[in-house]
């Protein structure tokens, strides 16, 4: 049974900037990956389809936002 304390990875980084607003379009989220312009939990990541869990911490845009479980 999935849980929201299961680690298990519920959404893509590409999406999940794109869900929070951090980005207009999944094209802005893509470049703006690849260039090194995001952090999960204080590593630069530069793979869009990078999967988050729980409590994943993504920096972004001088922005930092904790994963939360999606309902």
């Amino acid at each position: 049974m999935n849980t929201p304390t299961d680690d298990k990875p519920i959404i893509r980084l590409d999406d999940y900037l794109k869900f929070v607003g951090f980005v207009a379009t999944g094209g802005e989220a893509k470049v703006r990956i690849q260039a090194g312009e995001a952090k999960v939990n204080g590593e630069v990541e530069t793979r869009r389809r990078k999967q988050l869990s729980t409590g994943d911490v993504v920096e972004f845009d001088g922005e930092t936002i904790v994963v939360e479980p999606m309902v």
